[in-house]
C-alpha cells in the first residue's frame, strides 16, 4: 500500500526510451495504431513543445509494468464519446479552447489550454487507475497538480469544494445524445483538500506527448486513490463553491456512486460485483484492490473520523 520514492527516475525510464528520444517518430507510430487523430493537440512538434524536458515526479508509482498506449486509449471510459470511443472521437475540437475558473476566487479567470500548457513545469507521473466496472491501469501522466492553478485564482476562505465541468457539444459528441442514464454536461467534484492535495493532478498528456482525445483531450483532473469516475474528462469550468456540488453520480445512482468514491475493496455497493479485485488491462487473471488504490500512505489522512464503509 506504499509508494516507493525512487531517488532517480528520469522520463527516459518511466515512457519508453525510443518513444521519448523521438516523439516525431512516436507521432507517426500512433498513426501506425489508428490513434493519431484522436491526439488531442499537436502543434507543440518544434522548439518550444513543451514536452521535451518533462520533470521526474517523487509521487510515480513503480515497481508495474506500463500499460500499452494502444490499450489505455481503447480501455479508456469516456461517456461523451461511447460506445465506440476512437470513431467517435473525431467530433471532439479541443483547439482552440478554454478553461474558466471562478466561483469563491479572488482572481477569477480564463485560462487558454496553450497558457496552461506553460502554466507549470510539467511532470511525468505514473498513475495507478481503477474503474468501479474492475479493470485498472498504470499510465505515465504529464502534468501538474491542480494546486498550480488554484493558486492563480486565489480561492477565498468560504471554497470547501471544486466543482469541475467537462464539454457539453451534443452535435459532435454522440455519447451526449445517446446516453441517457446519466444528465449532461459530466460534472464532478472534490472537497477543497482533495483537490489541493499533491496527488491531484492536471494531466495534459500521457506517454510523452499530448493527451488522446479519448482520454479527455486537451485537459483532464486525474485523482488515483478514488475511482476513474472521479476523474473528469475535456474540462472547460472549474467552480470553488461552499456548497457540496451535485455530481452526475450522486445526482442519478447515489446508492452505488458516494461523493467521494474511493478505492475500498471491501465495500461492493449495490449494481457491482465484489470491489476486492481487479483486471489489470493485458493481464490475464486478476489481482487484490488496494484500499486507496494503493495510495494510502499519501491520503487516509484526509478521511480520518470518517467512515470508509460509506466512501463508496
Amino acid at each position: 500500500m506504499l509508494i516507493r520514492h525512487p531517488s532517480n527516475i528520469k522520463p527516459s525510464e518511466i515512457t519508453p526510451q525510443d518513444i521519448y528520444a523521438n516523439r516525431r517518430r512516436w507521432l507517426a507510430a500512433a498513426g501506425a495504431l489508428g490513434v493519431g487523430s484522436m491526439l488531442g493537440a499537436t502543434p507543440f512538434a518544434h522548439a518550444q513543445d513543451p514536452f521535451a524536458a518533462l520533470i521526474k515526479s517523487p509521487l510515480s508509482t513503480s515497481g508495474e509494468a506500463l500499460t500499452p498506449l494502444k490499450d489505455v486509449i481503447a480501455s479508456t471510459r469516456f461517456r461523451e464519446l461511447e460506445e465506440n470511443i476512437v470513431a467517435n472521437s473525431v467530433g471532439l475540437a479541443t483547439r482552440p479552447w478554454t478553461v474558466t475558473v471562478e466561483g469563491e476566487v479572488h482572481k477569477p479567470r480564463t485560462f487558454d489550454i496553450d497558457d496552461l500548457m506553460r502554466l507549470a513545469p510539467l511532470e511525468e507521473r505514473i498513475y495507478r487507475m481503477r474503474c468501479t466496472e474492475g479493470w485498472s491501469l498504470v499510465i505515465p501522466y504529464t502534468g501538474y497538480p491542480f494546486a498550480e492553478i488554484a493558486k492563480r485564482v486565489e480561492p477565498t476562505g468560504n471554497a470547501k469544494f471544486v466543482e469541475f465541468t467537462s464539454i457539453l457539444d451534443p452535435k459532435n459528441l454522440r455519447g451526449q445524445r445517446e446516453v441517457k442514464y446519466i444528465s449532461w454536461p459530466y460534472v464532478e467534484g472534490l472537497r477543497i483538500d482533495e483537490a489541493m492535495h499533491p496527488l491531484t493532478l492536471v494531466a495534459l498528456g500521457i506517454y510523452g506527448a499530448p493527451l488522446p482525445k479519448a482520454n479527455g483531450a486537451p485537459l483532464a483532473i486525474r485523482v488515483p486513490w478514488k475511482y476513474g469516475i472521479k476523474s473528469p474528462k475535456a474540462v472547460v469550468r472549474i467552480r470553488f463553491t461552499e456548497q457540496l456540488p451535485q455530481t452526475v453520480w450522486t445526482k442519478h445512482y447515489p446508492s452505488s456512486h458516494s461523493f467521494w468514491s474511493n478505492v475500498n475493496p471491501d465495500v461492493s455497493p449495490r449494481l457491482f460485483r465484489s470491489r476486492a479485485t481487479e483486471r489489470r488491462v493485458g493481464e490475464s487473471g486478476s489481482r487484490p484492490t488496494l484500499m486507496f488504490n494503493g495510495y494510502a500512505q499519501q491520503v487516509a489522512h484526509l478521511y480520518a473520523g470518517m467512515d470508509p464503509r460509506a466512501m463508496f
